[in-house]
């Protein structure tokens, strides 16, 4: 079986070294970086599975990394988790806008982060085996993990990925935020509702696609939740 590399860019060495220790208990492979130009170099040659990503770095933010990730052809898929001591709400928006799949605010039990590395390349590699899923011009591909809009190929990452899975796999049923995060992300895993309306915002856009837009699919339901309805579309 495939033993999953974790990535653990943070500055002080009292963290990573605490954070190699949780994770290699847990059969993960892990390695380190403590600034941008390591980390940087670890992802061109070790391709981890997963980042967990400080927020505050020498010599700038991990927000640039994140972006710079999200960027690429072939570092766009990668998952990555904010480790972070900003709690302000702007600030873990901020984060999530950027591309992070999750975050987790400093300090934190290891525990904890370990259910979460753990749920997030469950959600990152599984989903309906293989199973092709179409509206009008919108095709998801299980089995390639890929969205097509009138054969083009859409951008959007991960969660968004699993996020449209599950909707398309249970059209016209309204769902609540806290539904959503039991399907999507898992029962055990702690991670607040909002965390969802970034998500459903981010694949509204990525849903804007040149060859069609279906972001109108996702409908806010008031009080209530979310629905993916494809009424009137051929």
């Amino acid at each position: 079986m495939h033993e999953a590399t974790v990535l653990v860019v943070d500055d002080e060495t009292a963290i990573r070294d605490m954070l190699r220790m949780a994770l290699e208990i847990a059969d993960f492979r892990c390695i380190e970086a403590g600034n941008i130009h390591d980390a940087y170099t670890l992802i061109v040659d070790e391709r981890p599975d997963i980042i967990l990503l400080d927020w505050m770095l020498p010599g700038g933010s991990g927000l640039e990394i994140l972006r710079r990730l999200k960027r690429g052809d072939t570092t766009s898929e990668i998952p990555v988790i904010m480790l972070t001591a900003k709690t302000a709400e702007d600030n873990v928006i901020q984060g999530l806008d950027a591309g992070a799949d999750d975050y987790i605010t400093k300090p934190f039990a290891p525990r904890e982060l370990i259910a979460r590395v753990k749920a997030l390349l469950r959600r990152s590699s599984s989903g309906q085996a293989n199973e092709r899923l179409q509206v009008g011009e919108l095709v998801l591909d299980g089995e390639s993990q890929r969205v097509l809009v009138s054969e083009e190929p859409v951008e959007m990452g991960p969660t968004e990925f699993k996020l449209l899975q599950f909707f398309m796999t249970h059209p016209e049923r309204a769902y609540t935020r806290g539904q959503l995060l039991d399907q999507v992300w898992g029962a055990n895993v702690y991670v607040e509702e909002r965390t969802i309306d970034v998500h459903i915002r981010r694949l509204r856009k990525a849903l804007q696609s040149p060859g069609g837009d279906f972001s109108n699919l996702i409908q806010t339901v008031r009080g209530t939740g979310y629905r993916f309805s494809s009424r009137g579309v051929t």
